[in-house]
């Protein structure tokens, strides 16, 4: 049984462990950044995230697609699997909720990515061994629109609202979305309050003094498209936090008339 993985790891963290056999880079920029430079023993791994306006079957088609991919670049699931990207975590983010998703048990992200690491960079291709992939889907991994319908109001349940306030009360948005304003019950929170640089959370102690939330708490957090959740999301299970991006966030909620919002 491979070690535990903290949610997100620095560094120093992956320097230390750098050639134990369990431990595996993931590179989450593509293949030809991969090949122009990347981490010691990393392989190019990018996974992808749910469509918009995806439905549970349709998350769970992504999910044994999600498993194949991983399969065609040799991850088992039994290893600790640390993703990465250019440093600012959102590509790194949402490729872990994508392996999460799948069911992969120990997913991990670097803070500040290859912009961050202090040691020296390998270039060229590596060659990928092909392996069959045991996990069970996890479809909960991936929160829609569905089951925070279904949970408005459960107060097991906090959902966050990561933009910005003008966005949050409707005073601006995007114009590519039909309604403006905010999942009733949602609790504002800018998700830039929650990194000391790009890429880099807050300590955990911080981060539960800015979300106001007993650690372990089960959070949603979404946005305008599941970028800037996906941020904030990595930075609240980093402390502790039972945390969830929902990838459509309000460009998907604001396209169901029959959805409930707030102004």
């Amino acid at each position: 049984m491979s070690a535990e993985l903290p949610p997100v790891v620095d560094a120093d963290w992956v320097r230390e462990r750098l050639g134990e056999p369990d431990l595996l880079l993931g590179d989450c920029r593509g293949p030809n950044a991969h090949q122009r430079g990347h981490l010691p023993n990393s392989i190019p791994l990018v996974l992808g995230s749910p469509p918009p306006l995806a439905d549970p079957e349709t998350i769970r088609e992504l999910a044994v697609e999600i498993q194949r991919r991983l399969g065609r670049h040799g991850v088992t699931g039994e290893e600790r699997l640390v993703l990465y990207d250019r440093g600012d975590c959102v590509g790194a983010a949402a490729s872990a909720q994508a392996a999460q998703l799948a069911g992969h048990p120990r997913v991990s992200v670097l803070a500040q990515g290859i912009a961050g690491w202090p040691g020296e960079i390998e270039q060229g291709s590596v060659e990928l061994q092909k392996t069959k992939v045991s996990l069970e889907p996890c479809p909960e991994a991936v929160p829609t629109w569905q089951e925070l319908r279904d949970r408005l109001g459960d107060p097991g349940l906090t959902i966050l609202d990561v933009r910005t306030p003008e966005e949050f009360s409707g005073r601006a948005g995007a114009a590519c979305d039909p309604r403006q304003g905010h999942i009733p019950g949602a609790r504002l929170l800018d998700y830039q309050e929650l990194f000391d640089a790009p890429g880099r959370p807050l300590p955990p102690d911080q981060v539960r003094e800015l979300a106001g939330l007993p650690e372990g708490a089960e959070v949603v957090a979404y946005c305008h498209s599941g970028s800037r959740s996906a941020l904030a999301a990595l930075a609240l299970r980093a402390a502790g936090y039972e945390a969830r991006n929902y990838p459509g966030s309000w460009h998907e909620w604001s396209r169901h008339d029959d959805l409930p919002m707030e102004r």
